[in-house]
């Protein structure tokens, strides 16, 4: 097993950008305004030849469990038990709080190797503070600035002993599903993972927009590796004002860009808004694998009528993409689950399908001979010569005709329904583009 650290510490201290130091990305978000870390983040660190996982974590605050501040602050006391080794970081700059003294008691009391760390100490402005720290009890504080990348020698040397040389390897999962859960704000997409996990792993909670990063899991599900990928819920780009939002909302664009199957969860109770369908089309245009999961359809009285409401809205407003799954559940009971992931893979193994070569051109062949394509601007009806698969996820086919340019784009959906109906593409994405010349496999 990898060993496991976790960075602890009031909020503003820099957690997050050491964070992203260790992990060599902009994964988690950063800003000037405090509290922006909500749920605990996972990533891969590498610090020399050192190779660990890192958790970073909400701001701690002492508050009640009931608050939103302190579910936060559960969840980076569960963070330190998970972990072998855990870094407080204190603000050099600002020097040692009350809120540092108090979760450095905390600490003092706990089994776990803790490591005090005085961040922001570039140049000399951050000594008085380093020295300072010295009062909470956690040994020499490792002196260096997450901003710029100075004193990691130090933090490298504390840590050396307690990773283990074979996990340098532990980087990832190459057969790894990767599955993002995104929607609108307040639908249950935390509350779905925390199911999904048997565990309190995110924050939920009544009110909209608690989780703020894209928070990825690792995960296994019935013998399967999946990166479960959490996001904060996405509004309108008119109702996004707030700088932390607008970061929240392009990591949420980014999860979807590198997902491979996204599940777009809607609310019974107010089911595909416009936002849902900009967000759909989004994951369409990205060529993702795509599930519509319908949550608290428990309160759902009329569930017939509410059904056939939802797919008269996808067939007229999802045209692109005919027969995208839908799955109906409950993120807090957990009814429908099972048969959500059952929709995963099945919609996971149709995004990754190849079809033969041969069987591309016997099916085109067909299709000209149901309905041939029109004439072209010479007065002479265009060609279609040849069809291939050139990849997959998402399918991807190009064809070969006289006239590309001619070609009408009522011929072009009309073979994209085809190839979704005959050869079993039904509910992803695909990509046909037409091409001038002849068959290149064919010698002149």
């Amino acid at each position: 097993m990898s060993m496991t650290v976790a960075i602890i510490g009031r909020p503003n201290t820099g957690k997050s950008t050491l964070f992203n130091r260790l992990v060599g990305k902009r994964l988690a978000l950063v800003d000037d305004q405090p509290g922006v870390t909500r749920d605990r983040r996972e990533g891969v660190a590498e610090l020399g030849d050192l190779s660990f996982t890192i958790i970073d974590t909400a701001g701690l605050e002492d508050a009640a469990d009931a608050t939103l501040e302190g579910r936060m602050r559960l969840q980076t006391e569960q963070a330190v038990a998970e972990s072998d080794v855990v870094l407080l970081v204190i603000d050099a700059r600002v020097g040692v709080t009350p809120l540092d003294e108090h979760f450095a008691g905390w600490l003092r009391g706990e089994s776990v190797p803790v490591f005090l760390v005085a961040n922001k100490c570039e140049g000399n402005g951050g000594e008085a503070g380093r020295l300072e720290s010295y009062a909470l009890g956690l040994g020499d504080p490792i002196a260096l600035s997450a901003e710029h990348g100075e004193g990691f020698v130090d933090l490298y040397e504390v840590l050396r002993p307690y990773a283990d040389a074979a996990n340098a390897d532990e980087i990832g999962d190459p057969n790894e599903l990767q599955l993002a859960i995104v929607g609108r704000p307040n639908t249950g997409k935390s509350t779905l993972v925390n199911h999904l996990l048997g565990e309190d792993r995110l924050l939920t909670g009544p009110e909209a927009g608690i989780t703020r990063d894209s928070i990825a899991i690792n995960w296994v599900y019935d013998g399967h590796p999946i990166k479960l990928i959490d996001t904060a819920g996405l509004r309108r780009r008119a109702r996004v004002g707030d700088k932390v939002e607008k970061m929240s909302a392009r990591d949420s664009a980014r999860a979807i860009q590198y997902a491979q199957v996204v599940v777009l969860l809607l609310d019974a109770q107010d089911m595909l808004e416009r936002q849902d369908l900009t967000i759909a089309r989004e994951v369409i245009e990205e060529g993702r694998a795509l599930i519509i999961a319908v949550n608290k359809w428990d309160l759902i009285k009329d569930k017939k009528a509410a059904m056939q409401s939802l797919q008269d809205r996808l067939q007229t407003s999802l045209t692109q993409v005919r027969g995208i799954p839908i799955v109906t559940l409950s993120a807090l009971n957990g009814s429908g689950i099972k048969g959500m992931m059952e929709s995963v893979f099945k919609i996971y193994e149709i995004w990754n399908r190849r079809i033969a070569t041969a069987k591309l051109n016997d099916w085109l062949a067909g299709m000209l001979e149901a309905h041939p394509p029109p004439l072209g601007s010479t007065g002479r009806r265009i060609r279609l010569r040849y069809i291939t698969q050139t990849k997959s996820r998402p399918p991807t086919f190009v064809i070969w005709a006289s006239r590309p340019k001619d070609l009408p784009e009522a011929y072009n959906r009309y073979l994209v329904n085809g190839l979704r109906e005959d050869l079993g593409l039904s509910g992803v994405p695909i990509r046909l583009s037409v091409r001038q010349g002849k068959n290149p496999y064919v010698k002149e």
